[in-house]
Formats: structure tokens, sequence, C-alpha cells
């Protein structure tokens, strides 16, 4: 297939595609499935060999949200059952934290629910990191809490974490729909921010909201040109009282053109498959691992995941290791770059999302939950809308909304941290 064969060189040159080779992934047909993640994993395998690195959560402060986001369960008023708390004191994220660590995680992501953080909150996060890393030697520390007003991030860099994640979820043209209370450019300036101050950039999206081919191209597009270091991929739950719970707009086939997709757009950065990858992907979660090579291990910000020895029995039997904590996860110019810019660990890089030319249809946003780090839009669950939900999207073939089986992360028990 030319169009693979032309994907596949531009890969493994780090060189743009083109917009029209992009949409045309996502309109491949099953009969090319195998062909299109066979082509993924050629360039995700010369880039990241075979290595599976592997990220886990700490939900620092949960629910209370004054954003709207539409997918979240923590959203401006929610009535989803959630676990609520105010902030996890250091030790108590700490210990959370080792959980992870001990199942082979090698970054820590802590979110905090909110608009943004204040200066305290920036202290105590602060602090939070200084007994993370005391605790667990090397491991990577990734904030993710929300926008961030002027030397927040440089704050957070002063106190030892090596990355900030702020993701897009979807295009500009579409980004109003789904959220009232920011902007798209609201979301842009912190990502931008982040980068200034030398952390690692990790940005991405979530698919299943409704959006469209050219949506997804854009906002994958706009990821490249805001040179995100890592691009977490969730894709959308649609819980029952959601704005968006009749959204049944994927298949396992889908998700795999998508993330084949963002694949060929960045290359030679960390495309990780976030939330919604048990509901979407299912069975199909080895091949994924063909074009990814990063995943969460664990839970969610709200939900449960799938179990973390499932996770890495599912790695080595598809032929696949766990990155250890030593290994550089992105390519060596990358992590010269972050190097250079005075940035964190040697496993991120500055570079960005595939090289450092401008792409096309580029702009930026961020993240699901206002706080939220990868898995938040996936997950989530958001109150009812003043408007009529849509009609399932049953025409979607391969759309399972029966395969459902979601539970609440720690219902039934006053369990606050992820474990």
């Amino acid at each position: 297939m030319d169009l693979l064969n032309t994907l596949v060189e531009k890969g493994l040159r780090r060189e743009t595609p083109t917009r029209e080779e992009a949409l045309a992934v996502l309109a491949t047909s099953d009969d090319e499935l195998l062909d299109v993640v066979a082509a993924a994993g050629k360039v995700r395998r010369q880039w990241f060999g075979r290595r599976v690195k592997l990220n886990y959560l700490v939900n620092l402060k949960s629910g209370l949200c004054p954003e709207d986001c539409s997918y979240c369960s923590q959203r401006l008023g929610s009535k989803a059952e959630i676990l609520k708390y105010t902030w996890l004191k250091p030790e108590e994220a700490s210990e959370a934290a080792a959980a992870g660590v001990a199942g082979g995680a090698k970054r820590v992501c802590l979110v905090a629910s909110g608009r943004g953080p204040t200066d305290r909150d920036v202290d105590r996060v602060g602090k939070t990191i200084e007994a993370i890393k005391e605790q667990n030697e090397g491991v990577e520390v990734c904030a993710c809490l929300g926008l961030l007003s002027d030397g927040q991030a440089e704050r957070l860099k002063e106190a030892g974490a090596d990355a900030y994640n702020h993701n897009l979820n979807t295009s500009e043209a579409t980004y109003a729909g789904i959220t009232k209370t920011h902007t798209y450019a609201d979301r842009v300036d912190t990502v931008q921010k982040a980068h200034a101050a030398g952390l690692s950039a990790c940005s991405g999206l979530i698919a299943g909201m409704g959006e469209s081919d050219e949506d997804l191209v854009d906002v994958v597009f706009a990821l490249r040109e805001l040179d995100s270091d890592s691009v977490p991929v969730n894709f959308l739950i649609p819980f029952e009282g959601t704005p968006l719970a009749k959204e049944w707009n994927l298949s396992p086939q889908r998700c795999l053109r998508i993330l084949a997709m963002v694949r060929f757009v960045c290359p030679d950065v960390e495309v990780r498959i976030a939330g919604g990858r048990e509901v979407h992907l299912r069975s199909m979660q080895p091949l994924a691992l063909n074009i990814a090579n990063s995943i969460f291990l664990g839970d969610y910000l709200t939900s449960e995941g799938q179990a973390g020895q499932a996770d890495l029995d599912m790695i080595a039997d598809a032929g696949f290791e766990v990155e250890g904590a030593g290994t550089t996860t992105l390519p060596k110019h990358r992590a010269d770059a972050l190097a250079a810019a005075g940035g964190g660990c040697g496993s991120q890089a500055s570079a960005g999302c595939g090289s450092h030319e401008a792409a096309e249809g580029a702009g930026c946003g961020s993240h699901a939950e206002a706080g939220g780090c990868g898995p938040c839009g996936g997950h989530a669950q958001a109150a009812p809308s003043a408007e009529p939900a849509a009609e399932p999207a049953s025409e979607v073939p391969g759309a399972r909304p029966d395969l459902v089986a979601v539970r609440r992360r720690g219902a039934g028990t006053e369990l606050a941290p992820n474990a």
C-alpha cells in the first residue's frame, strides 16, 4: 500500500505527513487494519524498540471542580457518586505512589481537580514531589494541576517535577462545545508555560466525543506544533448521566486507526494509551502495544482500570518488555535537547511531537477534568446536561455499549488515592 510505505518512510525520517495522509489512515478499511498496525509498528520500533513505559496516577484532590468539562465526573454541578476529598498529605501521596512503582511504574502522575493551583497549592505539591522522590529513587513525577499562572511552572520545576500534563482534548473548532468555563487558548498558554520552564510537556486528546476525522487530525497536528513530548490518547467512556452519555462512536478498529494516525504524525514521541482502553480496545489491547509505547498501570482518576497484573501479563504475552527506570524513554536526540534546555529526567525530551517543523492545521489547548492526567477524559462521569442527549451512535460498527463494565474507583470505601 503506497500510503503506508510513504508514512513509514516519513516516520523513520521524523518527517511530517500531510493532512491528507493522516486523514487517509483514519479512512482505511478493516481489511487493511493489520497492514496499518504493522506500518505504525515499524515506526514505533525504530524509536522505542519493544519497550513499554508504565505510568501511575495519584489523585491528590478529587471532586468539586469549578470547571464544566462535559466529559468529567468532577465538573461544576456534578452529582456523580465519586470520591471527594481535599489534598492528600505528602506521606499519603508517597505511599500511594510506592504501590505503582512496586508494580513497575516509571512515572507517577500527580493530579488535582480544580481550575488551577494557588501558590499555596504549588508549595503543597512541591513537598509531595520531594516526599515521593525521597522514597522512590529514579521515579519521574508529572504534575497535572490545571491552568498555570505566571511563575508556577518554574516553581514546580524547582521542586523536582519532571513534566506537566495539560491535554488539548479536541480541536480548536469544537472546543467551545465541550467546555465553556475556559478557552482553548487558556490550555495552550499552560502547555507553553510548562515548556518554557524546562518541564517536559505532556499533552494529548480524547477521542469519541462526536468529533470528525478532521477534528482528530487538527488536534494531533496541534500537539505536534506544541512540541508535546508525550501524547496520551484517551477514549471516551460515555457514562450514563453525562452530556456525552449517548456518544458511542468507537470500536476497537477505530481506536487502532486513531493510535496509528497519532504515531505517524508524532513518530518519535511517547504515545500513551490512556483512559478507556479497556472498554474500547478490549481484547485488541495487545495489538495497540505495537503502536503505542506507554500505558497507565492500574486505576484512573474516578474509575477502576484493568488489574495491574493483567497489564503486566499482557505486555509479556505480546512479546514486549516493561521499560526500566534506568532506560531513557525517548530517542537520544530528544533527551539531549531537553538536557540542553535545562529539562528534567533524561527520559524526557524537549523536541516534542514528531520533528521541529511547524505543522499545518495547528492549534492548542489542554486537558481533561481541569486537573486530570492522561486518562481523565476517558473514564469521566459528568452532571446531566440541560440539553437532551443525542441518540446512541448504534450505526457505528463495533461500538459496544453493552460491554461497559467500569467500576467507580474506591466504590464502597473511603479510599482516597489509587491503589
